[in-house]
């Protein structure tokens, strides 16, 4: 309701709302995966109506796409599953009070090991839905020669299927960041505390403080320090204390306005960190490289919305064949959508009450043409349990609590699209993933390959057919391959 009074008092607001409806149908030759010997084919009908809303202003952004899906198959019971993503800013108080607000319906692994989500199936028994809701409303004020103030509340709502994870914490930041001052030089001071709740803990309670600084040395080069404290509010399995002081020293390189790295490395209470982000336009590639190392929980990974990366960096290269923001923000949606039907490189993120050291590399690489578009994706995740894993044995009843103590995954994917004709294009994707548990030596691979063509029939319809072949291997059971092949029919109003 706030979003709208707001749309409604905005100035030259452009909306665009985009209905439709996609009806598939699917042919699997294992549709509920099972082992060799007991594969079961069957045939699957999917109706999915969805809407697209993108509204763009001087005072609100806005872009949600949801959809609803109907799965009617012999081999399960008839099923339906919510699919949403959606993101909005909103500047309620021109220079001082602003809104960002976040939410997606997706679904997701309970555990990291079994059965791959797989978009065109109904539910799997490793798989369930997760709601996760952001509201964060902040004041920031810039003040002439002294800098700029923020004052942020965040509340967080992270919720999964049959109340099997349910999260929600409240966090209040303070940050400033001074003018320039003398050659250049800038500094910054920020401090936060943030409250969580998880269903099966005591509420957690985590503080932090640091004050920073940025020197330039050239118009090229700039160095950056921060020192501070923290204190996390777990208690972690090996007795230590998880607070402390904490600093960092690195640099950062900026040779031209489309090339820019920044480099890091420091000390946490948790040994020696580094850290890394790098991004390099072209006039058709795109490249980002991005390594951190965090403490963090999958309830907290939940609430980030997907894609960001990849879909930042299509904009970018897309700017230039799809001048209209809007146009180009459903053309990305739908590449996406495809795309992570069939799997995608990004971290595999599993049902959990517990806290992680989280250390992530990520590479990814967008190519654009006026006839074809590559998507190129590689994730390397080393993930070390900071907490007991008996807080998840009511989530992972079916595997050792002990493989989630120490978990790395590998993952790597590739999109690319081909406009074939005016009408016509051909589709090609293919996904890796493997999850390693360090600690008991279990392995699970996933690929995933298909191929397809897409065909406008008509300004408002497009007709599509997809061949599907997904191979499951673990060294603790539980094999599968699957191949399917689906026709689809998309309608626009």
């Amino acid at each position: 309701m706030l979003l709208l009074l707001i749309a409604q008092r905005a100035s030259a607001l452009d909306w665009l709302v985009a209905p439709s409806l996609r009806l598939r149908e699917s042919y699997s030759d294992n549709a509920l995966l099972a082992p060799p010997g007991q594969e079961k084919s069957d045939f699957i009908t999917e109706i999915a109506p969805a809407i697209a809303l993108i509204a763009t202003g001087p005072r609100l952004q806005l872009h949600l796409d949801a959809s609803w899906r109907k799965f009617l198959s012999r081999q399960r019971a008839d099923s339906d599953t919510v699919q949403l993503q959606g993101a909005a800013n909103a500047v309620l108080l021109k220079d001082w009070l602003h809104l960002d607000a976040r939410a997606s319906v997706s679904q997701q692994n309970i555990s990291p090991f079994g059965a791959p989500v797989i978009d065109t199936l109904p539910d799997g028994q490793n798989r369930s839905t997760v709601r996760a809701t952001v509201l964060s409303p902040y004041l920031r004020h810039r003040f002439p020669a002294l800098g700029t103030a923020e004052l942020r509340y965040t509340r967080a709502n992270v919720s999964g299927g049959n109340n099997l994870l349910s999260t929600h914490s409240d966090e209040l930041q303070a940050r400033f960041d001074g003018e320039p001052r003398g050659r250049g030089w800038t500094w910054n001071a920020s401090a936060d505390v943030r409250r969580t709740q998880d269903s099966v803990l005591a509420p957690q309670r985590k503080e932090r403080a640091s004050v920073g600084l940025r020197y330039p040395f050239s118009r090229k080069w700039a160095g950056t320090a921060s020192v501070g404290a923290e204190k996390e509010g777990y208690e972690a399995n090996d007795g230590r204390n998880p607070q402390g002081r904490f600093w960092s020293l690195g640099g950062v390189w900026t040779p031209s306005p489309r090339t820019s790295v920044a480099f890091s490395t420091g000390r946490r209470f948790f040994g020696q960190t580094y850290s890394l982000d790098a991004h390099f336009l072209q006039r058709h590639n795109n490249w980002s490289l991005q390594y951190s190392e965090d403490i963090t929980t999958m309830p907290a990974q939940f609430a980030r919305l997907g894609d960001s990366d990849a879909a930042g960096l299509l904009d970018q290269l897309w700017r230039g064949l799809f001048p209209d923001a809007q146009d180009r923000r459903l053309r990305i949606d739908a590449f996406l959508r495809y795309a992570n039907a069939q799997g995608d490189a990004g971290a595999l993120n599993y049902f959990s009450h517990r806290y992680y050291l989280q250390k992530q590399l990520k590479l990814n690489l967008a190519r654009a043409t006026p006839k074809s578009t590559l998507l190129l994706g590689a994730t390397a995740v080393d993930r070390t349990a900071q907490t007991d894993s008996g807080i998840d044995s009511a989530l992972l009843p079916g595997i050792d609590l002990g493989s989630t103590d120490h978990t790395r995954q590998l993952g790597a994917s590739a999109g690319w699209s081909w406009r074939a004709s005016a009408r016509g294009s051909v589709n090609v994707n293919a996904a890796y993933a493997s999850v390693r548990s360090l600690s008991t030596l279990r392995r699970d691979d996933n690929l995933t390959m298909t191929a397809g063509y897409s065909r406008i029939l008509q300004p408002n319809m497009t007709a599509a057919i997809d061949v599907r072949r997904t191979r499951h291997h673990s060294n603790r059971g539980g094999n599968f391959r699957e191949n399917g092949v689906s026709a689809t029919l998309t309608m626009r109003f």
